[in-house]
């Protein structure tokens, strides 16, 4: 064999190697099965130059729900867990704040109470923990609060609890050129503190359910203040009059885990050419919960019932996850 030969085999061998190994890398290495299989056909085909299904970049938008998608939501919503430390912590320094059994209760870590004053209990916990104050002061609570607290159940931080699947999804669409959104029923404000940081997901590409705010000079500082009436509700059928509003094009893929996500879904894949549906489901009850028809969080009904016919993934968490958590030992 000549010097060049030999140069050629081995410049040859090289080759297949990396198209064996660095090209061929899993993209996502916490999924296995079927679903794994659907959504990188999917990307492959959107993202194919020339192919039947190819998409621009410009258009490769794909909308993500958070609780119960993105990280966990067990056994209530964490922002809903943000509020009653808040709350907590407002009556400690001023426990004539606490005018009520609701906020007394909430700043006791009551549950019962809590649940027995209702949806008029409920508005009255965020406005106390959310409202009247300037975005900025509200901002620094969620930073502090996202970087301290822990999880009661799992002892993990809750930027600990989302999950590693998800955190690769992500991240591979982003690798392929797709702009990913956060579209919530979360609160917008709350979830752009961490978003960035823990999915990549920056400001202006998370969108959430707001209360009203107004702007004033406080000190002769320009600030936003946050109000305590609804403004908007980005859940159900809001969730594509929020994606109309903010991202203004019809996304070609949506990942949600309840009822709650059905429209964004329906929406997403009523558009023509290629299009993916996915569904989280929560069938892990040893990792993380197993819920889906009945409960209080993250009720799965008509999702389950449709998702067959109308070709949208469902997701197995506990046969096709090997990971659940990004703050577990792996």
């Amino acid at each position: 064999m000549t010097l060049l030969t030999s140069f050629k085999t081995t410049c040859l061998s090289l080759a297949l190697v990396g198209v064996a190994g660095v090209g061929m890398a899993d993209p996502l290495p916490s999924w296995q099965g079927a679903s794994k299989d659907r959504i990188i056909e999917f990307v492959e085909a959107v993202s194919e130059v020339g192919g039947a299904d190819y998409v621009t970049p410009a258009d490769r938008v794909a909308v993500f729900d958070n609780d119960g998608t993105l990280w966990a939501e067990q056994p209530m919503y964490f922002q809903l867990f943000f509020a009653l430390d808040r709350v907590a912590k407002v009556g400690a320094e001023d426990p004539s704040k606490l005018g009520s059994d609701v906020l007394k209760a909430a700043a006791a870590g009551d549950m019962e109470g809590v649940l027995a004053g209702g949806k008029e209990g409920l508005i009255e916990i965020l406005a106390l923990s959310h409202a009247n104050q300037s975005l900025d002061a509200f901002s620094a609570d969620v930073a502090a609060w996202v970087s301290e607290a822990k999880h009661p159940t799992t002892g993990l931080g809750y930027d600990e609890m989302t999950y590693q699947p998800m955190v690769e999804l992500l991240r591979y669409l982003r690798d392929e050129e797709f702009k990913t959104y956060i579209v919530s029923g979360g609160g917008i404000d709350f979830m752009r503190v961490f978003a960035e940081d823990v999915y990549g997901i920056p400001p202006e590409q998370t969108i959430g359910s707001s209360l009203t705010s107004t702007y004033e000079v406080v000190d002769g500082v320009p600030t936003i203040i946050k109000k305590d009436t609804l403004f908007f509700n980005d859940d159900k059928g809001g969730k594509p009059v929020a994606i109309n509003h903010h991202i203004g094009k019809r996304p070609i893929m949506a990942v949600g885990n309840s009822d709650g996500d059905f429209e964004m879904l329906e929406y997403t894949t009523a558009g023509e050419g290629a299009r993916l549906g996915v569904y989280i489901h929560h069938t892990d009850g040893e990792r993380e919960w197993a819920y889906d028809r009945e409960g209080h969080i993250g009720v799965l009904n008509r999702g389950l019932d449709e998702a067959e016919g109308r070709g949208w993934v469902l997701v197995d968490m506990k046969n096709e996850w090997t990971r659940i958590f990004t703050g577990e030992a792996e």
